[in-house]
């Protein structure tokens, strides 16, 4: 009976002393819980932080973004060539860096017009037609056989539509002047609506045309090797077609419908062929070598007045939409990055993102940004406050 007792005994001291251990382990633990709360606690914080410094770093005045003001307005035919600003003040054209310093003026005379290509510019009124080179030189200067209706410069051509609207002639002719092909009985009853070069070397040419007196409209493009033979004619429709542009040995033809594509024999790659509608071509880079990435915005929201909110992206295959933070009126697409600008933000994102981050327009007396003309080819923003012209670096 006693050995019964001192076995109740030891049982209830064992489960006093675990009962007693537990008590103490119990606060330990629930220490212990407390201390990886407040660790989580402070890690969320910190994140936190961090995140909103990269934010507002990203939505302040960068350290690598400055603008200066130009010394011309928004209405003298404000446009970029190579890494300055070509502009018309009624008498001469004058090209400025992008920093505002005059590099050279050409005395043009009144009522012209002027087209700039990779290394030279085409300068046109009346029968006269001038080819200026990068450093305000004519190296040619003629009065051609009828009125030039417009004129464009690849890298070793330039080309004028001569003549009536509905009987133009195409003259070639290389940067120095001398006459490389002519061409007319393939634009017989057809208004000529644009031409380009293109090839490694610019030895290939492209031109547009309309029918207007067809029982409907209808463009149709055409391929030519400079000063040897027609390489190739197509029937685009009625649809609107305004660009073309040459990429990995294929032309990319834009239409207000589609994206079609072709060799220069004008023999589509039907399986390359994208819906459009209701998009626009705003912008493209165009790299020597890979793919290009086209920039689209909504047609509706570029008009005369642009007040663009969502963006596109074509890149061979890839199509991607973004919307940006708030309404812009001009996008660009430079390097790897979209760039937007709206009243007083530059936004960049990265193409392969859709994320983006905004940089304060630092102007002086507190205007608000209204228009978009075109990037430089060193990654100046030309932009307008009203009629003040404006050169913004690019943020990176």
């Amino acid at each position: 009976m006693a050995r019964g007792n001192q076995n109740i005994n030891d049982q209830l001291y064992r489960t006093r002393s675990r009962n007693a251990a537990e008590e103490r382990r119990a606060p330990s633990e629930d220490h212990r819980k407390r201390q990886i709360r407040a660790w989580i606690i402070v890690v969320a914080v910190v994140l936190a932080v961090l995140l909103g410094v990269h934010f507002f770093r990203g939505y302040s005045r960068g350290k690598d973004i400055s603008m200066v003001r130009l010394p011309c307005y928004s209405n003298q035919n404000v446009t970029p060539f190579r890494d300055g600003v070509l502009y018309y003040d009624g008498a001469s054209i004058h090209y400025l860096s992008s920093s505002g310093t005059i590099r050279w003026s050409f005395p043009a005379g009144s009522e012209v017009k002027f087209s700039a290509g990779p290394t030279h510019m085409a300068v046109w009124s009346g029968n006269q037609l001038y080819l200026v080179d990068q450093n305000g030189n004519a190296t040619f200067n003629e009065s051609m056989e009828g009125t030039v209706q417009f004129a464009r410069v690849g890298e070793r051509y330039a080309a004028a539509a001569v003549g009536d609207d509905t009987a133009p002639k195409l003259v070639v002719k290389d940067l120095q002047g001398s006459q490389v092909d002519a061409e007319a009985d393939a634009f017989s009853g057809l208004m000529l609506l644009d031409v380009g070069f293109y090839g490694d070397q610019g030895e290939y040419m492209w031109t547009l045309s309309l029918d207007v007196f067809g029982t409907a409209p209808n463009t149709v493009l055409n391929t030519f090797q400079v000063g040897k033979m027609n390489t190739g004619e197509v029937s685009l429709g009625e649809d609107l077609t305004y660009r073309v542009i040459y990429e990995n040995a294929k032309l990319r033809v834009f239409t207000t419908q589609q994206v079609y594509t072709y060799d220069y024999k004008c023999v589509q790659d039907t399986n390359a062929t994208m819906l459009v509608y209701g998009w626009k071509l705003i912008d493209a880079e165009v790299p020597d070598r890979g793919r290009a990435k086209m920039l689209l915005a909504p047609t509706s929201q570029t008009s005369s007045t642009q007040i663009i909110s969502e963006l596109r992206v074509l890149e061979g295959d890839r199509d991607k939409r973004y919307t940006l933070p708030t309404s812009c009126v001009g996008a660009c697409i430079y390097g790897s990055n979209i760039y937007a600008a709206s009243g007083d933000y530059i936004y960049r994102a990265d193409v392969s993102s859709q994320r983006f981050f905004g940089y304060k327009i630092p102007i002086s007396d507190g205007g608000n940004i209204t228009a978009y003309y075109g990037t430089t080819t060193d990654g100046k923003m030309l932009l307008a406050s009203g009629e003040t012209m404006y050169s913004l670096t690019l943020p990176n």
